[in-house]
């Protein structure tokens, strides 16, 4: 049985995941308001990891350890990026191929740690199960979109949450074709 995908993200406003060159300092102040938004919570409910190549990338140059250790962690690339971890796959599979090993690694839940890229990618595929998106109050004017392509499908609402910073959390379940009127 495939995992569940998760897409668990921030964007500012007006649906930017990042500036046009890559860059998330616009989150600092958020990070540094000593909220972790429900993050925790989160990444304890996931068991494995499917991340686009830029997303991987940024990470790395963050520079440190490894920031999700005992996780599998698969990053969909046609480039051969260093190895982070042991508990880093670099793939050439489509995302269904990366989704099929996790579950044999035992995954039931996936965070689709980014980027927006990737996040299309998946929800054309009909890989994606839950939206979990943190809208920060900050507005970017343009930048990397929360999704790659463009796309219409009904999500059904599951949650909204709101912390002092400003920040709203809004959690979605994908509807298949199937259950959209």
């Amino acid at each position: 049985m495939r995992p569940a995908l998760i897409y668990y993200v921030a964007a500012s406003l007006d649906g930017y995941i990042a500036r046009p060159d890559g860059r998330v300092d616009w989150l600092k102040p958020i990070e540094e308001s000593g909220d972790d938004h429900g993050y925790q919570a989160f990444y304890s409910s996931i068991d494995g990891l499917l991340m686009g190549r830029m997303t991987y990338e940024s990470i790395l140059a963050f520079g440190g350890e490894w920031p999700y250790p005992g996780r599998p962690c698969i990053v969909l690339t046609r480039n051969e990026p260093p190895q982070a971890s042991p508990d880093v796959q670099i793939s050439h599979d489509t995302p269904a191929q990366a989704l099929e090993q996790l579950a044999a690694a035992g995954c039931r839940r996936v965070w689709l740690v980014g980027g927006g890229s990737l996040a299309g990618t998946c929800y054309s595929a009909g890989l994606l199960d839950e939206l979990v998106v943190s809208v920060i109050p900050h507005l970017l004017g343009a930048g990397i979109p929360m999704f790659a392509t463009g796309l219409e499908r009904r999500l059904q609402f599951r949650e909204q949450r709101s912390f002092t910073t400003g920040v709203v959390q809004l959690h979605y379940q994908l509807l298949t074709e199937a259950e959209t009127p």
